[in-house]
This record gives C-alpha cells, structure tokens and sequence, in this order.
C-alpha cells in the first residue's frame, strides 16, 4: 500500500542562510496519526509546511497520496492535505461560519447549493452545525477550533496537519479536542509540546532536533528517552 505520505532526504534552507531541515526522512500510512515533538526551531513546522506545497524543498523530495508535491499537483495535494493552524483566527475570514466552511468548496468549483451541503456535513461532524449562521469571532477558542477543522474536512482531505492544537484552549477545550480528533478518520500529524494531547492520539511520535528526525516510536518511549 502507498503510503499517504513519504519523505525522502528532505532539506530546508531558510534565505537568511539558516539551515531549517537536514535530510528528513519520514513515512506515515494512512488513517495513521503521529506526533512531531522537539524543542522551537527544531523544523516541525517548517516540515509541515512541505506537505501541501506552502515550502518547497532545497533538495528531497515530499510524495503525499502518490503524487509528488510540486506546482504541477498543488491544487489536488491542498484538497488531501488539510493545514490547521495554530491560531484559528488565520483561517476565519467570512461574515459567517457557513460561508467559512463553504468556501473551500465553491472554490473547488462545486456550486453554491451543493457547496453550502458539504459544508453542513464539515460543521455536523465537528458538532458545530447549530453555529452556522454566528460570525465567527463571536465564537470561544474552542468553537473557533472546530470550524477551522470543519473548514478543511469540507474538502474531503486524506490527511490533517494541526499545528500546537491546544493553543488558547482550556484543559476542557483540550480534551473535548482530543475526542473530536480521535474520532476522524483521516491520518494525521500533530505538532505539539502537550504530552497527554498527543499520548491520547497519536500512534508514535517524531522527535526532531536541529533540523533532523532524531528518533521514532511510542509516545512515552520517546518522551522518556528524550526527557521530554
């Protein structure tokens, strides 16, 4: 089986010269979730950002679904890669949530009614359906949360990259999150410094370090031997 994702020697280098990713290897199977941990400034992100084709490599090569993560590929590698940003408020820009989650759609060509449907479906699955007509700073950190991901699940991705998840959420937000998450069926990659966030879902975690996977494995096999 292709994997959903497969990287191969991957380098970053940053234009002030700062050497970001140092021939990162990496494989993730579908339906799979792992954790990236490491200090700030270890490339997590900068990793992450390759996957739908926001950085493109110094030299390597990033495949997700069978497909090389090129220009030539972007629009279709954005539908299967779904980026969840850290702060939710860079993904929230319409006057309502409805219009929020159907935008991915109708930029996908899908007309306004069928659109608006996929968009219904996004927020039901996130419990989010009875705010669709709020605007969405009027909603809590938590909810803002939801309708990012709702936003992305609109597009029928095969894979979710959430970046510090948990950020501005309260210990309630974080486990209501971490159940959300569970129940998706999509592989996923999580970057975060929340031990029990990531422990409750991800199969192993990545620990990375100057630039570099530094090890693999089980979640507390990891932070144990990293002391993390």
């Amino acid at each position: 089986m292709t994997p959903i994702v497969e990287v191969r020697g991957l380098h970053y280098t940053f234009e002030d010269g700062t050497e970001a990713l140092r021939g990162v290897d990496f494989e993730l199977s579908a339906g799979s979730s792992v954790a990236l941990l490491g200090p700030n400034g270890s490339g997590k992100t900068t990793f992450a950002l390759h996957l739908n084709g926001l950085l493109q490599p110094a030299a390597g090569t990033v495949m997700v679904d069978g497909l090389d993560v090129t220009d030539r590929h972007l629009s279709e590698i954005r539908r299967k890669v779904g980026l969840v940003f850290q702060d939710s408020d860079n993904q929230l820009f319409m006057p309502t949530v409805l219009e929020d989650v159907a935008f991915a759609p109708l930029a996908a060509g899908f007309t306004a009614q069928a659109a608006r449907q996929k968009a219904m479906e996004a927020l039901s699955q996130v419990h989010m359906d009875h705010k669709a007509g709020k605007a969405p700073w009027h909603l809590s950190s938590g909810e803002k949360k939801r309708v990012a991901i709702a936003g992305i699940l609109a597009s029928d991705p095969k894979l979710l990259v959430l970046d510090e998840p948990t950020t501005f959420l309260d210990p309630p937000g974080q486990r209501s999150l971490a159940s959300l998450l569970a129940g998706l069926p999509q592989a996923k990659i999580i970057i975060t410094h929340d031990v029990p966030f990531a422990r409750s879902l991800a199969d192993e975690a990545a620990f990375f370090e100057d630039g570099r996977i530094a090890a693999r494995g089980p979640v507390d096999e990891i932070v144990k031997r990293f002391d993390w």
